[in-house]
């Protein structure tokens, strides 16, 4: 009788999901990266390099091998929405940059929605750069009202605005309601 395979559990939750940690002493609460991701840093750098150098074929085949190891890889889904988003493949880039985006939304709901999430915190960067470079995604898909939500709950999650966000968002609060 051939023996069954017994399913790998991981003990751990954070082994394969984004998380949230509070930093001792400070206001500040700081996204966890799966272990998946952590181990992927060398492999998200040479991807990076073979963008600089010109092979955005070769990085994206390497983006696409980390996703398949590691689909919360918030960084290499903010890649490869950042690729689209520069080739203009706005549904594309749209969901990679979604993607990352909610798996923040979702690990920071999953801890009672602590703010803020400052930018300054190296955990929390790639999720804040996907929120903004969705809102440009989406404004050019012609959804300037889920931008502007977007572009809101990035200002909520860290008021000290790294992006200049600010005055978009009030600018847009004063033009009239658009169809």
């Amino acid at each position: 009788m051939p023996k069954k395979k017994k399913k790998k559990r991981s003990g751990r939750r954070h082994s394969r999901c984004v998380t949230v940690r509070h930093l001792t002493g400070q206001q500040a609460w700081e996204l966890v990266h799966p272990r998946c991701a952590v181990e992927r840093d060398l492999d998200l750098e040479e991807a990076q390099k073979m963008l600089q150098a010109g092979e955005p074929e070769l990085a994206r085949d390497e983006l696409l091998w980390m996703l398949e190891e590691c689909p919360q890889m918030i960084a290499a889904h903010r890649l490869l929405g950042q690729m689209a988003l520069e080739e203009e493949n706005y549904p594309l880039a749209r969901g990679h940059l979604g993607y990352a985006y909610q798996i923040g939304l979702r690990a920071l709901e999953q801890a009672g929605n602590p703010i803020p999430v400052p930018y300054r915190l190296p955990g929390n960067r790639d999720f804040l750069e996907a929120g903004r470079d969705l809102a440009v995604c989406l404004e050019r898909l012609g959804k300037p009202g889920t931008a502007l939500k977007v572009r809101r709950e990035l200002l909520r999650l860290d008021p000290s605005d790294p992006f200049g966000l600010r005055s978009l968002v009030q600018s847009k609060r004063q033009e009239p309601p658009q169809s």
